[in-house]
């Protein structure tokens, strides 16, 4: 899901390569640090696993879920060296999604001519991202509670917890769910879901501002002029060319260039950002309760996860 913010628009700077000249490492830099999920109000809201926080959750959630197996009569997994699998998420044996390098975590894609000339849009590595750990159907089953047609909802006589192992242990350190919400076609539970929600929906609106598509219009004809045709920047890094190979084409290098450099010369992403911000500060005014009871349900489940942490040691 991409994502995108507010700024009072007095008019695009259509300004070529040379005009940056002497500003263009600032602007650049600019550029790079609005482009990233930090620089949105509403990420405070939303989990990071990657932060010491995150990773006591994630680690107190495993803790609970091997007990929970155990208590299954899956007694191997009293050997289970949790460390091995916090950062993923199970994947029933033989469904581990196929993996691309196209793409990466900026809600406004390529921003960096010369990385671009290198990497094109495979941005993503796969060294660094989790790796998805796949499971035996009956433990897959046990630990998720997914159960498809035909499934058994018993583990050697015990029923499957709803969600599975791992969802009673985020039952444990957050409570009872909030109600499940659909983003994108994707329904999500947890009390990140609002949060998610309203940065889709607020998204979803701020593209709708009449200085978005002014400025995707400029982006699209300053990649016109550069010999590129597409409507806006999302519809150029998903081109589905780019899916097709493992590492980038000559074709998909000179578009990533030409779709960064003309990020920087039309201010594409400062200005888009700025329209993104005004949508998310209004979604979270309208919602400021509900969000401030998300943020009081975290600090509660981080008190609940290092106790967790705590008896196990």
């Amino acid at each position: 899901m991409r994502k995108v913010l507010p700024l009072t628009l007095t008019g695009l700077l259509a300004l070529s390569a040379c005009q940056f000249t002497g500003h263009d490492d600032d602007h650049a830099e600019q550029a790079r640090r609005l482009n990233t999920m930090a620089a949105f109000p509403l990420h405070s809201y939303l989990p990071d696993p990657a932060s010491d926080d995150g990773k006591t959750i994630v680690k107190a959630q495993w803790l609970l879920a091997k007990r929970c197996m155990i208590g299954l009569g899956y007694a191997g997994f009293s050997a289970l060296d949790t460390s091995t699998v916090e950062s993923t998420y199970p994947v029933r044996k033989g469904n581990a999604p196929l993996s691309s390098s196209v793409g990466d975590d900026s809600p406004y894609g390529v921003d960096d001519p010369d990385l671009a000339a290198q990497r094109g849009y495979h941005l993503r590595d796969p060294e660094k991202d989790s790796q998805p750990q796949e499971w035996p159907d009956d433990q897959y089953l046990a630990l998720t509670g997914a159960f498809g047609s035909g499934d058994s909802h018993l583990a050697h006589g015990h029923a499957i917890p709803e969600g599975g192992c791992l969802g009673r242990a985020t039952r444990t350190l957050y409570g009872a769910p909030p109600k499940a919400t659909k983003v994108g076609g994707l329904k999500l539970t947890g009390s990140f879901a609002l949060a998610m929600e309203l940065w889709y929906e607020s998204h979803k609106q701020a593209r709708k501002d009449p200085a978005w598509k002014k400025a995707d219009r400029a982006w699209s004809a300053c990649m016109k002029k550069k010999g590129f045709h597409y409507s806006d920047p999302d519809q150029a890094t998903d081109d589905f060319a780019w899916h097709r190979t493992d590492g980038p084409s000559e074709k998909e290098t000179k578009t990533a260039t030409a779709d960064a450099r003309c990020k920087l010369d039309t201010d594409y992403i400062r200005t888009v950002h700025t329209i993104d911000i005004r949508a998310q500060k209004a979604a979270i005014g309208g919602h400021k309760a509900d969000l401030d009871r998300v943020l009081a349900a975290d600090a509660r489940a981080l008190d609940k996860a290092q106790s967790v942490i705590d008896q196990e040691s």
